[in-house]
């Protein structure tokens, strides 16, 4: 059995958190409704049809007590019931306009509460709070479908966590010294001061909140594209996400009618190098360096488009 301090301090954070979110007042976000009432109300306008058997399953909720929420629901506007051709003991349960206005309302009120906490935080805290929330639930419910990823373009602090995580990480794997930090905020720098949105773009992956990867593309003159600084997190790596964003990179340049995208990398990033291989890019140029305190191996690619 786990120590009892561990247990006491999962009860205290429960507490903390319970409070928190103003689980126990009885007007939840300021509404008429309790939290059960929310979430019975979210489930039934997100499913967009979802048997009472099944609400009754998923939110583990007394079959009664359900019941009567659902009643009270009926009777204000904000359902309506048909019986489940499934299961004839069951129905059907849909939101009314109203009720579709209600929902909408009570997740438009969740996000600015949260907005609000998260307002009064230090830059990246945020995303440490969704980090530690993600890893709770993945030990919690390890059978559960990952969140999604998604690319989105850059915004006000993006290209610092580029240049902070990435060189967090090539220092802590291959011993790199300081210097490399350098060069990627220089190269970031560099594409934020001359951002050509017509000609450049930046690619964050994003998932559960987090950023998990990035790269970008800037404009090196003569008809040449330069991507620069992909990057994918630990956490998300042997998902296919590297080769996702160079795809993406191919697909710009070419929408954007460069003639050739080139980028330079060291032979000891494999993965990476894997993902330009398998793109088309070809091996042009490679020295020697000690740019970054250790010998390595700088190699240019490039891929006629």
């Amino acid at each position: 059995m786990p120590d009892s301090a561990l247990i006491e301090t999962v009860r205290d954070f429960n507490r903390f958190y319970t409070n928190f979110l103003g689980v126990l007042n009885r007007a939840y976000l300021d509404t008429p409704f309790t939290l059960t009432d929310a979430r019975v109300l979210f489930e039934i306008g997100s499913r967009n049809g979802v048997s009472a058997s099944a609400l009754t399953r998923d939110l583990q909720l007394d079959a009664a007590y359900l019941s009567r929420i659902l009643k009270r629901f009926r009777s204000e506007g904000l359902i309506e019931t048909e019986a489940d051709p499934d299961d004839m003991r069951s129905q059907i349960i849909s939101v009314t306009d109203k009720g579709c206005d209600q929902f909408q309302e009570l997740g438009r009120r969740s996000n600015v509460q949260i907005a609000k906490r998260f307002d009064t935080l230090a830059a990246g805290a945020p995303q440490s709070i969704v980090t530690a929330m993600t890893t709770i639930r993945a030990l919690l419910e390890p059978n559960a479908a990952p969140p999604a990823t998604i690319l989105r373009p850059h915004r006000a602090g993006d290209v610092g966590w580029i240049v902070q995580s990435q060189a967090k990480a090539y220092t802590e794997e291959y011993g790199w010294d300081m210097r490399f930090e350098g060069l990627v905020a220089d190269v970031a720098g560099k594409f934020l001061t001359n951002f050509d949105p017509a000609m450049e773009y930046c690619w964050i992956a994003e998932r559960a909140g987090v950023n998990i990867g990035s790269v970008l593309i800037a404009n090196g003159g003569d008809g040449i594209a330069k991507l620069r600084l992909l990057y994918v997190d630990k956490a998300a790596r042997g998902l296919g996400l590297g080769k996702t964003l160079v795809d993406e990179c191919i697909r710009f340049a070419k929408a954007r009618q460069y003639r050739q995208l080139s980028l330079w990398t060291n032979d000891i990033l494999h993965a990476a190098r894997g993902i330009y291989v398998k793109a088309g890019f070809r091996l042009v140029s490679e020295e020697r360096h000690h740019m970054f305190g250790r010998e390595e191996n700088g190699q240019t690619w490039v891929l006629d488009l």
